[in-house]
């Protein structure tokens, strides 16, 4: 099974928000993950089921990255809001920088959430099958 975060700055919730919606169906057979309010609002507006970690700030962010770290985690949709300076920046770098490590494909804005979301649509992401097939044993 594979697993997603979502994960979206203030201004970028009701954004987010409507693009799970958009694609709750695509969602649905996955095991989702989010930081606090996002998976809270996200929640609120569809049938998803999300296991919540903490607000980005609190550390939600790296609670998400441990699980990039261990390769667990197939896909992640941030959408940051680059306008806006952010309390915890070093936190999101280092989310990032570990994605690039482990290969984790992740969408920063909109438009790339899209065609990540089109591409688990197709079956595209069932590489990630065989990681999870081949590693140790992981916390999830």
């Amino acid at each position: 099974m594979l697993h997603i975060a979502f994960i979206a700055h203030d201004r970028k919730k009701e954004e987010m928000v409507n693009f799970v919606t958009a694609y709750e169906n695509v969602f649905k057979p996955y095991q989702l993950y989010s930081t606090g309010t996002t998976g809270q609002r996200i929640m609120e507006k569809t049938e998803l089921q999300i296991h919540r970690f903490m607000s980005g700030p609190l550390g939600g962010d790296q609670q998400i990255g441990a699980l990039v770290a261990e390769n667990t985690m197939d896909l992640i949709i941030f959408l940051r809001d680059p306008l806006m300076a952010q309390p915890h920046e070093p936190d999101i770098i280092a989310l990032l920088r570990l994605c690039d490590v482990q290969g984790i494909p992740v969408a920063t804005n909109i438009a790339t959430a899209e065609l990540l979301v089109r591409a688990l649509e197709r079956g595209d992401f069932a590489w990630r099958e065989l990681v999870h097939k081949y590693k140790p044993e992981s916390t999830l």
